[in-house]
């Protein structure tokens, strides 16, 4: 998931930033094991002009004609030449590198492609997870309770720095977005948000929204230190159900769904009152938020669009976790997305799943103290007519755009990586090529596709590009709708094409791939510098302009994930390659969900019939063979069986999980 547009540049406000608590990004203590590595990671290198602007030009030619293609040859020679402008800013870049104390894109990148960003960050920019249905404890509170409970036992390794950190190939990466998880909250401010974070020794409490009202209660006992007890956590979410009562309240979390300037004029007025801003601060500062809805989804979709935006009234769209659980006891998870990629995050949910389903989470006394239980804390707003308005005005806003999206699920239990492997190739590279053909067969052309890299073998890295459409990828697909196309040339292809995309997301993941090092080098121009033609050419905005948006997360104990898409006529493509079955999110603004879904079913049957087809007809012992070296060079090549960016995770604790956000 990125966001819509980096195609101006912002600066960070940094007076605003001033005034709140935040954690700075050089803020590691080596001592614990989650940041021991930090001091000695590397950084994010910049690549070479040219191996860039090579791999540009083969990643754009597929998608232009042989004129257009011409142009852009010429606008990327001119570039390149000796003493030119490509050379100046590449050295601007390089010096920035040097001198920078984390990375050369780190503030530009969380700044422009997140903080400065000014659409809602609901649709835009949050994502969220389904969580697979607990089967024993299926009340809302109860359920709500062991999430809590569990959420509270990994903040503890987190805080500690006990956690051991993610590992790639065995080796670390960076934990600094640990630092954005819990006691955390983005904060509305022109001309860019910032984060604000609290700290975790004096913040012990959550807030609980139910009926558009928000409660907070502290989950450690201040006089033992020691986390409440699953019973008495239970025990207070009962409490909060019944001083909701029945009636909702006036839903300023509606407010964190506008549009970032609105929403920060309206918090200005909001917190001219300062027992507001005390309430906000209460808020903003909690462990996470917990979201007790009415609701009571039951289809996969249904679900998926609860998690991902609800009535856009019983939630906090500005905190970076929320917790959200159904009447009927489905939960999932929403996250804000400018501090922390879906890795954190989808680690910290999966760790809360799997402890709560193998019985590690310990839940103390079985009965609660409700005598020694303080009462939970209602937070009380006053709120002035203007402040009244503009809640309703976000509420007609957010309608709108809710009811502008249709999502869909393809949960396809034909097969999955179980069967793919067998096949010698990545599975997340042949679900990469089944989107590609699904949208040949939809558009009869392929366009730009996004898939995230990851970064974070780099200090402070979080993602490059992963293109996605090759000069391979396209002489597949026109294989695969060829009917005279016989299977062993359609295979034949389909490894080109996986061989490709294989290479290109390792590139991306070592930190060269295109479009970061373009990035930094068009923020590098200086004030009244012309804008080089590369820039201006028709075919870098078409290359940058994601009608296919994309990333794989895969766990067993979720039922689903997704975001929204990231230009209007584009597809949100949020996909989990299981053992026996492919389920693919499907988001798009009424483009036609339904029919992509077929074609989409259809692609991952034709590519099985393939395969298979080639499998067959290969000798017994030449079958054998064929998958060992396919493995070998897979490995080779740095594509495994999972996916080559952020999936490459070998933490205990996240052995059953595969990353690619």
């Amino acid at each position: 998931m990125i966001a819509r547009s980096m195609m101006q540049r912002f600066r960070p406000n940094a007076r605003a930033m001033s005034s709140f608590m935040t954690v700075p990004p050089t803020n590691i203590r080596a001592e614990g094991k989650l940041m021991a590595h930090q001091p000695g990671m590397p950084k994010l290198p910049v690549p070479t002009l040219a191996e860039t602007l090579d791999k540009y030009l083969t990643t754009v030619r597929p998608l232009l004609n042989d004129a257009e293609f011409a142009a852009t040859q010429a606008a990327v020679r001119e570039f390149a030449r000796p003493g030119g402008q490509g050379e100046v800013l590449q050295s601007r870049l390089e010096q920035r590198a040097a001198t920078e104390q984390t990375s050369w894109l780190h503030e530009w990148w969380n700044d422009i492609a997140y903080m400065a960003y000014r659409d809602p960050v609901v649709i835009n920019v949050n994502y969220f997870f389904q969580f697979v249905d607990d089967r024993v404890v299926r009340g809302q509170t109860h359920r709500a309770a062991q999430l809590i409970q569990a959420a509270m036992a990994f903040r503890q390794q987190v805080v500690s720095q006990e956690l051991a950190p993610e590992t790639a190939r065995g080796l670390p990466l960076c934990s600094v977005q640990y630092n954005y998880m819990f006691n955390s909250s983005r904060v509305a401010v022109k001309p860019s948000d910032v984060a604000a974070t609290y700290d975790p020794a004096t913040h012990n409490h959550v807030v609980v929204l139910r009926k558009n009202q928000f409660f907070v209660f502290d989950l450690v006992d201040p006089n033992t230190g020691a986390v409440l007890s699953t019973a008495d956590i239970h025990a207070q979410l009962d409490r909060i159900v019944a001083l909701a009562g029945e009636c909702k309240g006036l839903a300023l979390g509606a407010l964190t769904t506008e549009n970032r300037d609105i929403w920060t004029d309206v918090r200005a007025k909001l917190t001219a009152n300062p027992a507001n801003a005390a309430a906000l601060e209460k808020l903003e500062s909690a462990v996470f938020a917990v979201c007790l809805d009415d609701a009571a989804p039951v289809t996969r979709e249904e679900v998926g669009r609860a998690l991902w935006h609800g009535d856009g009234r019983n939630r906090w769209f500005d905190k970076s976790l929320q917790f959200i659980v159904f009447a009927n006891g489905k939960a999932g998870f929403n996250g804000e997305h400018s501090m922390m990629d879906a890795t954190p995050t989808g680690r910290l949910c999966e760790w809360i799943l799997d402890s709560l389903a193998k019985g590690k989470v310990e839940h103390g006394a079985a009965s609660p103290n409700v005598d020694a239980l303080p009462a939970p804390e209602h937070l009380d707003f006053v709120v002035d007519a203007d402040v009244a308005g503009a809640v309703i005005e976000a509420e007609r806003k957010f309608d709108a755009v809710v009811a502008a999206h249709e999502l869909q699920v393809l949960a396809y239990d034909g097969y999955g990586k179980g069967l793919i492997k067998t096949f010698g190739v990545s599975p997340d590279a042949y679900v990469q090529l089944a989107l590609q053909l699904a949208y040949y067969k939809m558009y009869g052309v392929c366009r730009a596709t996004y898939e995230s890299a990851q970064t974070r073998k780099f200090a402070y890295g979080r993602t490059e590009t992963g293109r996605s459409v090759s000069n391979e990828s396209v002489a597949f697909v026109h294989a695969m709708e060829n009917p005279a196309t016989p299977a062993a040339e359609r295979v034949a292809l389909a490894k080109a094409a996986i061989a490709y995309h294989g290479k290109y997301m390792k590139d991306a993941s070592e930190g060269k791939g295109v479009d970061r090092h373009l990035l930094g080098l068009r923020l590098s121009l200086q004030p009244g510098e012309p804008k080089p033609a590369l820039f201006t050419d028709a075919a870098y905005a078409r290359s940058c302009h994601w009608n296919m948006s994309t990333s794989q997360l895969t766990s067993e104990y979720f039922d689903g994930y997704g975001w929204g898409e990231v230009v209007p006529d584009g597809w949100g493509l949020a996909y989990m390659i299981k053992e026996k079955s492919v389920h693919v999110n499907i988001v798009s603004q009424k483009l036609g969900n339904e029919k992509f879904r077929h074609y989409l079913t259809e692609a991952l049957q034709d590519m099985r019939v393939a395969f298979e087809a080639v499998v067959a007809a290969a000798p017994k012992k030449a079958k054998l063979s064929s998958a060992l070296l396919e493995a070998s060079a897979m490995n080779r090549a740095g594509m495994a069986t999972t996916t080559l960016a952020v999936s490459l995770i070998d933490s205990p604790a996240f052995s059953s999980t595969t990353l690619n956000f």
